[in-house]
C-alpha cells in the first residue's frame, strides 16, 4: 500500500492559494493609465502585499523543513516559524483588507525583520563554530546563511506596503527619497542575495542539470535593470525590465517544478516523501524569485506613478 504525501499535498494547496494571490497582485502592479489625482492609498499596494505573502510562505515552509531536520535542537528555532506565519497572515490580511493600516500588522512585520536579523547572526555563528570555521564544506552543509535574510525581506516588504497605504500623497517617500526608487534598489539587492544563495547550493549539486544555471543567469539581469531604474534620472516605461521580471517570476514557478522532479528521483520517490522532502532539493526555495519579481514590478509601477505625478505638478 502506497503512502500518500498528504502534507505535501496540503502544502501545495496552501502555496497554490498564495501564488494565486500573488498573480493577482502582479497584475495589479502593472502601470495604470489613470491619472494620479488622489492619494496613493486609493490604489492599495497589493503588489507588495502579495510579494511579502509569497516570500513569507516560502520562508515558513523552508524553515519548518530545515529546523525539523535539525530536530529543533535550539528552542529559538521555532521563532522563524511563528514570525513568518504572522507575516504571511498579515500580508494576506493586508491584501484583502479594506483598512489601509493596522498596528498589529506593522508589529508582525517588525517582528519578522528582527527575527530574520537575529537568525542571520545565528546561522553565521553556526558556520564559524564548525571544525574548520569558514570553509566551502561548512557553507555547503552548515546553516544556510541567506535563509533568515529572506524573512527580514518579507517583513520589510510588508512594512513598506503599510507605509505606502498610510501616505496620502500621489508620490510617497521613504527616508526622504521617492518610494519607488528605494523599493527598486532594495529589491535589486535582495535578488542578488537570493542568487548568491542559489549559486552556493547549485555548486554543491555540481550543476548536474543544465537548467541549474538559469537562476544564475536570469535574475542578475533583472537585478541590474531594477538598479538602473532606481538611479535613472528620467523615469520612463520600463518594458524590458518588466519583461525580465516576468521571466524571473516564471523561473521561480519552473524551479519549483524541477525541485518536485528532483524529489521524485530520490530513492522511493514521493512514496518516501517524509525522507525525500527533507533531503531532496528544497521545494519552498524557488518561489522566492517569483516573490521578489512581484516586488520589483510594484516598484516600477511606483516609479512611473511618481514621474506622472511630477509631470502634473510641473504643468
Amino acid at each position: 500500500m502506497r503512502t500518500k504525501p498528504l502534507p505535501a499535498l496540503a502544502g501545495g494547496v496552501v502555496l497554490g492559494a498564495v501564488v494565486g494571490v500573488v498573480l493577482r497582485a502582479a497584475m495589479d502592479a502593472q502601470p495604470s493609465e489613470r491619472p494620479a489625482t488622489g492619494s496613493y492609498h486609493a490604489d492599495k499596494p497589493t503588489g507588495l502585499s502579495g510579494a511579502a505573502a509569497l516570500l513569507a510562505a516560502s520562508v515558513l515552509a523552508d524553515s519548518a523543513l530545515e529546523h525539523y531536520r535539525g530536530s529543533f535542537e535550539n528552542p529559538a528555532m521555532v521563532a522563524p516559524l511563528i514570525s513568518s506565519a504572522l507575516t504571511l497572515g498579515s500580508s494576506a490580511g493586508q491584501f484583502f483588507s479594506l483598512s489601509p493600516t493596522r498596528p498589529s500588522r506593522q508589529k508582525a512585520f517588525v517582528l519578522s525583520i528582527a527575527v530574520g536579523a537575529a537568525g542571520l547572526g545565528f546561522h553565521i555563528y553556526n558556520v564559524f563554530k564548525r571544525p574548520g570555521g569558514l570553509s566551502w564544506l561548512n557553507l555547503f552543509y552548515g546553516a544556510p546563511v541567506g535563509a533568515p535574510a529572506a524573512l527580514s525581506v518579507s517583513g520589510w516588504l510588508g512594512l513598506a506596503a503599510e507605509r505606502l497605504a498610510a501616505q496620502a500623497a500621489p508620490a510617497p517617500r521613504f527616508f526622504g527619497l521617492p518610494a519607488g526608487r528605494v523599493l527598486a534598489a532594495f529589491t535589486s539587492l535582495a535578488l542578488i542575495g537570493d542568487v548568491a544563495e542559489v549559486a552556493l547550493f547549485h555548486f554543491r549539486g555540481a550543476f548536474q542539470n543544465p537548467f541549474m544555471y538559469a537562476p544564475l543567469a536570469l535574475p542578475p539581469v533583472a537585478a541590474g535593470l531594477l538598479a538602473k531604474a532606481a538611479v535613472a534620472p528620467v523615469a520612463k516605461t520600463h518594458l524590458l525590465t518588466r519583461a525580465w521580471l516576468w521571466t524571473t517570476f516564471l523561473l521561480g514557478v519552473a524551479g519549483t517544478g524541477f525541485h518536485v522532479y528532483g524529489v521524485s528521483r530520490a530513492m522511493g520517490g514521493w512514496r518516501n516523501w517524509s525522507q525525500n522532502l527533507i533531503d531532496g532539493p528544497p521545494l519552498p526555495a524557488p518561489p522566492s524569485f517569483s516573490a521578489l519579481s512581484v516586488a520589483g514590478l510594484a516598484a516600477l509601477s511606483l516609479i512611473e506613478r511618481e514621474a506622472h505625478a511630477g509631470n502634473r505638478q510641473g504643468r
